[in-house]
């Protein structure tokens, strides 16, 4: 589906940090405009100044930089394999502290293959790879009528198809019964030419409740039941166990404990298994898992994606908890999640559904193991939807992965649902917040990254506007209270915060961001864009530029520049054009201050050459788009009679070139400061 277009949390934010700045502004416009009549102001001059001010400090250009930081997102994730259907799930995915994600086609290729068969008497390494249409060398196939049965019924206790065995990815079901199949090709055997000696009669499903499937073949007179499913169902299921020449004999409580302590050793090396089971009998609407004789098992394995351990170590360096949810028996997700990095304590424990009580039954204790558990074996459905609801209600952000039609209540619950692009059903799709276009687990990395990237820009881009706003509502306001000149004309304050103030904001919200972001704990999902630190700062900053501001109108009427050309204006000489003249170095030393300013606004731990400001080519630009803009507005002749600005000359712009970069100069020592306490902060 497409994006849904609705108005995400970080914008309500927004859109409410707004209004109540525009309340604010105009009460403090009213108030400068009632004491520069009071104090015998011209009162057009005072409303003219009033009304700019009023529009200036509002930061109008808010909800354009939240926009485009947030579409340009979605066309970075849809890049990186992660299409976005709501807005909404850029910006939380910054926060998110909790994924919780399937085993199979996510952390693993989900391209399973037969590795090893193992019968009463031997154990057959198989060497198999996924995709595999040609026989095996006679040298590999195991010359064992046991092995060979086995085979047999994994080709034709199945519902999977091969396709055109030609081409690779034209298969069909699900991935263990389609290795199953490519095995018994491997063998020299396929499903079509099995059915014509063994015809099927009856199919009797899987069923998650038994973990068993059985079909019924008609062999002459007779027919045959052919069992596959999981090693202990089976085991229970079974009476005898086949012998090397094809008989059976007993078996007994301790033969059927050694089998499960052979699948166990199996599964804890990150195999998945199946038992194979036979049985010969008349009646084909017989019970189809009774009087079995055992076979033995199929080790299948499924390898982990390329990159995923990385992936996942980049998580928890980031404080993101991941969690593994399968289906799986608890010793193969153990050793899965061993081999994945989801588990790096090698005393970690496997919750199993048959623990998982209902949410509301369990004791804190239980509550508090359950958060702390990375793995989680044989769950369904239903309790995958009630560990969404635990690990949500515990205060985290929590993006969950799906593929199956059971998944989507789940999807739906997560603070972020991700759908499986390849293998997922519509009804995931549809539900999910972002789907993965290869269903890799790195592209979640990818995409959680560039949401905090977002967060970032935008709070940036927030700090910039506001200080730069209030930075000239404080220095006229304080002009006024002084009855001293005002630094700013109304058309003066206008053109900065049409023209130099949106660019360097809109530069802004477009950095690439470092990858330093993810070596951070997420932030708190209901942490407003700007914290009390972050006010504080806007206010200290806005002073010093509204001081360096006044500081050049001061300077500028004792030394006397202005004239046209920046000629020193004798002592006495009062007139127009000095006032101009002063005014457009006061004009011109906030509008170059706002520029240098962006230079603060990098990420600490950066040095001052190499950050994300100074590698944004965006923000050169920008920067360099406003000082042709604000050269204009001083030489070109028509736009400097409208804006009321004259050229400083040498002198003037020795005064406002030195007086903007103060700010910058101070933000820069600040930042080396903070950068060498971390340094030895740092183990």
């Amino acid at each position: 589906g497409g994006v849904e277009e609705e108005e995400t949390p970080l914008q309500r934010n927004l859109d409410r940090l707004g209004r109540r700045l525009a309340y604010v502004a105009l009460g403090a416009a009213g108030i400068i405009a009632v004491f520069g009549l009071l104090l015998g102001r011209p009162p057009f001059l005072m409303l003219e100044t009033a009304i700019a001010l009023g529009v200036a400090a509002v930061p109008e250009g808010l909800p354009i930089v939240a926009t485009i930081a947030l579409a340009r997102g979605m066309w970075l994730m849809a890049q990186r394999q992660a299409v976005i259907n709501r807005l909404k799930a850029v910006e939380t995915l910054g926060s998110t502290g909790t994924i919780m994600s399937d085993k199979t086609g996510t952390l693993t290729e989900n391209r399973m293959t037969v590795r090893r068969l193992v019968t009463p008497g031997n154990d057959h390494q198989m060497g198999l790879q996924p995709g595999r249409t040609e026989p095996l060398e006679s040298s590999e196939v195991p010359d064992d009528a046991l092995a060979r049965r086995m085979a047999e019924i994994g080709v034709l206790c199945s519902n999977a198809s091969l396709g055109d065995i030609e081409e690779v990815g034209d298969e069909m079901g699900d991935p263990t019964e389609v290795a199953l199949l490519e095995a018994g090709l491997g063998m020299g055997m396929t499903r079509e030419e099995l059915l014509e000696d063994r015809p099927e009669v009856r199919e009797v499903s899987f069923d998650p409740e038994v973990m068993m499937m059985a079909t019924f073949h008609r062999v002459n007179d007779a027919c045959e039941v052919l069992v596959k499913g999981a090693p202990n169902a089976v085991l229970e299921a079974c009476e005898t166990v086949a012998t090397a020449d094809d008989g059976e004999t007993e078996l007994s409580d301790e033969e059927r404990d050694r089998w499960r302590e052979r699948a166990r050793e199996l599964a804890g090396d990150g195999y998945r298994l199946l038992a194979m089971a036979d049985r010969q009998t008349n009646d084909v609407d017989a019970h189809p898992y009774q009087q079995l004789r055992l076979l033995g098992l199929v080790a299948l394995f499924d390898p982990p994606r390329q990159g995923v351990k990385s992936s996942i170590d980049a998580c928890q360096s980031a404080g993101i908890r991941v969690c593994m949810i399968t289906g799986d028996r608890p010793d193969t997700a153990f050793a899965i999640g061993r081999q994945t990095g989801v588990i790096d304590d090698p005393g970690a424990g496997v919750i199993s559904g048959s623990e998982l009580k209902d949410i509301e039954k369990l004791s804190e204790e239980e509550r508090q193991k359950v958060l702390r558990t990375q793995v989680f074996a044989r769950v369904s459905p239903e309790q995958k939807l009630n560990l969404v609801s635990l690990f949500k209600d515990s205060g985290q952000t929590v993006a969950v992965t799906g593929d199956g039609v059971n998944d989507a209540p789940a999807l739906k619950k997560a603070d972020i649902g991700i759908a499986m692009g390849k293998r997922g059903t519509d009804a995931a799709r549809q539900v999910a917040d972002m789907i993965l276009k290869d269903d890799a687990f790195s592209s979640i990395v990818a995409a959680v990254q560039q949401g905090r990237i977002i967060f970032d820009n935008i709070r940036k881009s927030v700090m910039f506007m506001l200080c730069t706003n209030l930075a000239e509502v404080m220095a006229v306001a304080l002009a006024a209270f002084a009855h001293a000149p005002l630094p700013l004309r109304p058309l003066q304050i206008l053109f900065l915060n049409v023209l130099t103030d949106v660019f360097p904001a809109l530069a802004l919200g477009v950095n690439r961001g470092s990858a330093k972001v993810m070596d951070r704990p997420p932030r708190d999902p209901g942490e407003s864009v700007l914290t009390g630190n972050h006010w504080r700062s806007i206010a200290g900053w806005s002073s010093l530029m509204a001081g360096c501001v006044l500081t050049g109108l001061v300077t500028a009427s004792l030394l006397g520049v202005g004239g046209g050309g920046g000629i020193p204006i004798p002592a006495g000489a009062v007139g127009e054009q000095q006032q101009l003249s002063i005014v457009t170095i006061s004009f011109l030393t906030l509008a170059f201050g706002k520029l240098w300013f962006v230079l603060n606004l990098r990420d600490p731990g950066t040095t001052i050459f190499d950050n994300d400001v100074v590698r944004n080519h965006w923000v050169g630009a920008a920067v360099g788009l406003c000082i042709v803009l604000l050269l204009m507005a001083v030489y070109v002749p028509g736009l400097s009679h409208v804006l009321k600005t004259r050229p400083p000359g040498v002198t003037g712009w020795a005064l406002i070139l030195g007086l903007s970069a103060v700010p910058a100069v101070v933000g820069q020592a600040i930042r080396s400061i903070q950068s060498s306490k971390r340094l030895s902060e740092a183990p």
